[in-house]
């Protein structure tokens, strides 16, 4: 802890250093997430980070989370590797906020506000959050399930995707990228992507391919997949899209170093489709949409004697398809109205083949099951201006569950503006998620009279934008404290482990960031979040900070950024172990020609030795370079 408060001592030393200089002006921030209409974050009691495509893509990630974990304070993700993240035994792509944690599903991935999880495991698929679909993410943190119903008890990371927003006065616009890259034990990263504007149509096309041994042998990955959206402006109220993005990623898993595997691969697929048609009126906006989140996943277990190979795959098909409808409406003056209703129906299948003969094999112990789930919801949110300093919002989801029942979801939260360019918010929200097709019929713990998981939080921010004469500087700090029960845990019952609802959570912390634009040429950031767990999770860091620079001159843009983790749980229990580490990252990107830039990135650079998961060391130092071309 000490040295997590001397980190954060001289964060904010660096950043006071350099608050001497011109400065550019800042743009307040409109977001979707907490409100399914765009608004201004300055009127939501929620508190949403937004990262913008900018961000996402200084760095050249092929995944939107590192950029993400970096940016956010109190959220973390797991890694076990310089790329790919697995599913399974041993995967890595845990997404946890403030103990919260994804690989329960309790964290709840949204592709433009759309709910992504795998039907049978209820988890995200953190190798489908690719960078190439991305114009920006929002993240909410404290729960989200008003408006997004079950899985979003922690919070919200929601990708909006790509799409060419600004309609030429005439003519067609026509951008294409290609970012290539090579690096560190074989890894090789190439994208391309087209986007075209010609009057009321709108298109944009990505592809992309990725592929690395990584550090430890038997531990390779390779992704190939594409991203496509297709928009018309019927006129400036009404415009349609569809898209469409499917990714497949072949996986080899190695083991822990104290029990390593062989033969241990994975091949999955994944997809998600959606339509949607959105209106968009001085008064009113809303959207009626349809979506289906798809998957195709085989696996091979592995075995411990390489002369003794499995002589079966796991398989599983899993869809979540839904139908979504929301309309918001402005009353009266300083009011705004949202009404919605959801549809969700979720399948899974999951079974064993025959590697030998292919065919569907008999297994005992609950090993193999199909369970179809459907969900109906209505909710509705009330936001008023009551004064012009004075915000009010209210919330209501009613939603049914066809095996689990009715739950009813409140939250309540005001926004108190003392100066023009500072607010207080304070919010109140209750959080669920209903137990997955595994919980409830796989395996032998498996449990058909489950509930829903159940937890509320309580938060307190203040968040402040100052004009430091030709500086700007915008910073805030929250304080939250959640409880929670009806936790599913897996205990002895009469003699036989049984998954019950009977945990508990009580988690409380606090979070800080700040943003200082000096001048056109440098910005600093950062963010530090503590958190007190009365049962700790893993993969829950008792502290996080990060401090970056971005510096921009001619050609040159560079980005550097420091991340400290401090008390990360990576083992629970009676075997409690704890990693400390600091990681420094650097990217580097010089303009050679007006279409062609060069690129490079180094991270780990103090080669430091850590683990995230347990028995998965880290690699050391590792570089990528490459090069990206537009025209």
């Amino acid at each position: 802890m000490k040295k997590s408060i001397l980190f954060v001592i001289a964060c904010l030393t660096s950043m006071g250093a350099f608050a001497q200089n011109d400065s550019i002006l800042t743009l307040d921030e409109v977001v979707v997430t907490g409100t399914r209409n765009s608004v201004d974050v300055r009127h939501l009691p929620m508190t949403v980070n937004v990262i913008t495509r900018e961000k996402l893509t200084e760095q050249h990630q092929t995944s939107v989370l590192p950029t993400v974990l970096q940016r956010v304070p109190g959220l973390f993700v797991t890694s076990r590797s310089m790329m790919g993240y697995g599913v399974s035994t041993g995967a890595a792509g845990g997404i946890n906020m403030r103990g919260i944690t994804g690989g329960a599903g309790q964290m709840l991935v949204l592709v433009d506000g759309h709910p992504q999880y795998q039907g049978i495991y209820g988890h995200p698929i953190s190798d489908s959050y690719q960078t190439l679909m991305a114009d920006r993410v929002e993240v909410l943190r404290g729960p989200a399930s008003v408006l997004y119903g079950s899985n979003a008890m922690g919070g919200v990371v929601n990708i909006v995707t790509r799409g060419a927003h600004t309609r030429p006065l005439e003519g067609t616009q026509v951008q294409t990228d290609i970012v290539l890259g090579a690096g560190s034990y074989g890894t090789v990263q190439a994208e391309a992507s087209n986007q075209v504007r010609s009057g009321k149509f709108s298109s944009t096309v990505a592809a992309q391919y990725n592929r690395t041994d990584n550090h430890r042998p038997r531990m390779g990955f390779e992704q190939y997949g594409g991203y496509m959206k297709l928009g018309y402006d019927f006129n400036d109220h009404w415009n349609a899209y569809v898209d469409a993005d499917v990714t497949h990623f072949n996986v080899s898993y190695p083991g822990s170093v104290s029990s390593p595997l062989f033969s241990a691969n994975q091949w999955i697929t994944r997809g998600v489709v959606s339509a949607a048609v959105e209106n968009r009126y001085d008064r009113t906006s809303g959207a009626l949409s349809v979506y289906s989140n798809f998957g195709r996943h085989k696996i091979d277990d592995g075995t411990a004697d390489p002369d003794k190979p499995t002589q079966r795959y796991f398989r599983s098909k899993d869809a979540l398809t839904g139908i979504s409808w929301y309309q918001s409406a402005r009353l009266f003056e300083g009011n705004r109205l949202t009404v919605g209703i959801d549809y969700q129906h979720i399948y899974g299948h999951a079974y064993y083949t025959s590697k030998e003969t292919g065919e569907v094999l008999d297994t005992p112990n609950k090993q193999s099951g199909k369970s179809y789930r459907n969900e109906i919801a209505g909710y509705v949110d009330f936001r008023q201006d009551l004064l012009d300093w004075l915000t009010v919002d209210a919330g209501l989801r009613v939603d049914n569950h066809s095996i689990t029942g009715t739950e009813w979801i409140p939250q309540a939260g005001i926004v108190i503006r003392p100066i023009a360019t500072g607010e207080i918010k304070a919010m109140a929200s209750k959080g669920f998620r209903n137990p997955t097709m595994r919980e409830m019929y796989l395996y032998p713990p498996s449990n058909t009279e489950l509930e829903p998981e159940r937890l509320w939080n309580y938060e307190l921010s203040w968040r402040h934008r100052v004009n430091l004469g030709s500086k700007a500087l915008t910073y805030g700090a929250n304080f939250f404290y959640i409880m929670g029960d009806n936790m599913i845990q897996t205990v002895p019952t009469d003699g036989k482990p049984k998954n019950v609802n009977t945990g508990e959570i009580e988690n409380y912390g606090a979070e800080a960031e700040a943003t200082l634009y000096i001048n056109r040429h440098w910005t600093l950031s950062t963010n530090h979040s503590f958190l007190h767990m009365k049962n700790a999770v893993i993969a829950a860091p008792e502290y996080k900070g990060f401090l970056g620079a971005d510096f921009h001159f001619c050609k040159w843009t560079v980005n550097a950024g420091v991340q400290y983790i401090s008390g990360l749980y990576t083992a629970v229990g009676d075997n409690e172990q704890k990693e400390n580490f600091c990681l420094v990252n650097l990217a580097v990107n010089y303009a050679l020609l007006k279409n062609l830039s060069l690129w490079a990135r180094g991270e780990n650079l103090l080669a430091q030795d850590y683990e995230i998961n347990l028995g998965y060391p880290m690699p050391r130092a590792t570089f990528m370079a490459g090069v990206n071309v537009r025209f």
